[in-house]
């Protein structure tokens, strides 16, 4: 247990051991996540075993919030999952990433620890010197996923004992996440996030008219994303063409 940056020279079981002890902060940081949204869950009409089988199945934060807000105005299956699908696709980025850096394993292995890579799983893991043992990543996901899981059902069964008028009015909370999310983003990016978010507003309300809820909101993220790309493309050749 001496090398922490060094996870190869370790046994199997030590290395498992070092991903479950490394991942007890990212544990610890999902409990009030996973609570708010086993409690969101049940406000929005899931079932117990609804709400876990989300978490089980998708394990992904953001998108299950999405998924969440998504049910609640009713859109369809197939809406809520493209929609999900471009949330999560910068997992596609962070599994290609983590590969290059893991050691040579078998795809069962891979397919298992890629399971659980969320962005603190790959944050903790990138940290560590090449090759980065299969197993201590498999120890990351499995502290994380045992976390969400189980703290999903908590928060689920906690919200039966508030009061009726504040479980009807938990609604409200999860725009209000939304916008807790959000800030960090802003005080980072600044003009680029508030730009974002009122070009996907837009072109909601403007979806909105043709199409169903779901997919103006989904069709509408897109657009955003590639109005901004063309935006950002575009100040920066004019700030090529005017340096000396």
């Amino acid at each position: 247990m001496e090398s922490v940056s060094n996870t190869y020279n370790l046994n199997g079981t030590s290395i498992l051991k070092l991903g479950l002890i490394d991942g007890i902060p990212i544990a610890v940081g999902y409990m009030p996540v996973a609570l708010t949204f086993g409690l969101l869950a049940g406000a929005t009409g899931l079932t117990i075993m609804e709400s876990v089988l989300m978490s089980i199945i998708v394990f992904a934060g953001a998108s299950q919030y999405m998924a969440l807000t998504m049910i609640a105005l009713g859109s369809g299956a197939i809406e809520i999952i493209l929609a999900t699908f471009i949330v999560n696709f910068r997992h596609l980025l962070m599994s290609a990433a983590i590969h290059e850096k893991a050691e040579k394993s078998s795809k069962k292995m891979r397919a298992l620890y890629a399971f659980g890579l969320t962005d603190e799983v790959f944050a903790v893991a990138a940290t560590k010197e090449s090759p980065v043992r299969s197993t201590y990543i498999l120890g990351l996901g499995i502290a994380a996923y045992t976390s969400w899981v189980m703290f999903t059902a908590v928060g689920f069964y906690a919200g039966a004992f508030l009061p009726n008028l504040l479980q009807e009015s938990m609604a409200i909370a999860l725009y209000a996440l939304f916008i807790a999310l959000l800030v960090p983003s802003i005080k980072k990016e600044g003009k680029k996030v508030i730009i974002l978010a009122i070009l996907g507003g837009l072109f909601h309300s403007i979806f909105q008219f043709w199409i169903s809820t779901g997919w103006a909101i989904m069709l509408g993220t897109m657009a955003a994303v590639f109005a901004m790309e063309v935006i950002d493309n575009l100040i920066s050749k004019e700030r090529e063409s005017t340096e000396p």
